[in-house]
């Protein structure tokens, strides 16, 4: 059985696992070939000796999954571009980060607080701060609840959905330590207690309560005060999130996080032999690692080099420009 638990992401065709130093990533190439690749997790973050303290350890968990995660969701992103023969440069990678950052902000913290205040606003005159804090409330769960919804009729996001099943299988398979293969896989449901979008849900739950100190401030108080408290209120969010997934035997607890459990039927979907195989190619990048190995009698899938994805576009174009058969890059 692993020493460490292991958790990770779903990226555009491919998986992310993460292990306690290091990453493993496995992509789907756009001609079926699986491109994997390992990371160390080697930030002043998490060489830091507070990096698995209490608390502590949340916020650099959030800072690896938006700067580490983002990264390769928009690799893995450039790469399927260059399956069409387009290539991403840097400065488009940086832009997308930076409004992908700003629009959650914007959408899931300020939108809000200014919603809210406006409809208190025009309920009761000079407005009343507790109730306009629990709308503000109400009005991110309907946000986010909302975008889930929105999002996964897109096809390409009931992709990336499939793909968060698959990882989050796998993972179950490890911690039963079960030989990682197609079939063995396929007993464990999609959900996991540790997913992301339950930390989301645990994450707004403890906005709600945090932000109640900033009720009755004047606005540029509000809005700083909100942005500020986030690395706050992922740390605790994420430490009640440990706490669940480890005592989810108690029938309380399961009670207690079903809300999560719940949402996770619109984020992960069954995925397919394939996507099985890629979240097996990535967790054994993962484990290998982090010097360990996966469970005897595993599937190992078999996998190439990631390449640079402007190499991978100009080699797909001159092969559609020239007519001839489309081959693999090597």
């Amino acid at each position: 059985m692993a020493k460490f638990a292991y958790g990770g992401q779903a990226l555009l065709e491919g998986v992310l696992m993460r292990g306690q130093n290091a990453i493993g990533v496995a992509v789907r190439g756009p001609e079926g070939q699986i491109f994997a690749a390992q990371e160390p997790l080697n930030s002043l973050l998490h060489r830091s000796k507070y990096a698995r303290a209490p608390f502590f350890r949340g916020i650099v968990l959030l800072y690896e999954t938006l700067v580490v995660g983002t990264r390769w969701l928009m690799r893995s992103g450039s790469l399927a571009a260059a399956g069409e023969g387009v290539a991403m440069g840097r400065g488009a990678l940086v832009l997308t980060f930076g409004v992908t950052i700003a629009l959650a902000i914007v959408l899931f913290v300020l939108l809000p607080l200014f919603v809210a205040q406006g409809a208190t606003n025009a309920a009761i005159s000079g407005g009343q701060p507790i109730l306009q804090h629990f709308l503000e409330g109400l009005i991110r769960v309907a946000i986010f609840v909302g975008y889930l919804l929105v999002v996964s009729r897109s096809s390409e996001i009931q992709r990336v959905f499939r793909y968060h099943g698959a990882e989050h299988m796998t993972i179950h398979a490890l911690e039963h330590d079960d030989p990682l293969t197609v079939e063995r896989i396929r007993r464990y449901p999609t959900a996991h207690p540790r997913c992301g979008t339950e930390f989301l849900v645990v994450f707004i739950i403890v906005s709600i309560l945090l932000f109640s100190v900033l009720a009755g401030t004047e606005l540029w108080v509000g809005i700083l005060g909100r942005i500020l408290l986030i690395p706050v209120v992922a740390s605790i969010a994420y430490e009640i999130l440990r706490w669940g997934a480890k005592h989810r035997d108690s029938w309380a607890v399961r009670w207690l996080f079903l809300p999560g459990i719940w949402l996770q039927a619109i984020t992960t979907k069954q995925p397919d032999d394939s996507m099985i195989e890629v979240a097996i190619a990535s967790m054994h990048a993962a484990l290998a690692a982090n010097g360990e190995e996966a469970p005897a009698g595993s599937l190992e899938p078999l996998v190439d080099p990631i390449p640079d994805a402007k190499e991978l576009a100009a080699d797909v174009e001159a092969r559609t420009a020239s007519g001839g058969p489309d081959t693999p890059i090597s």
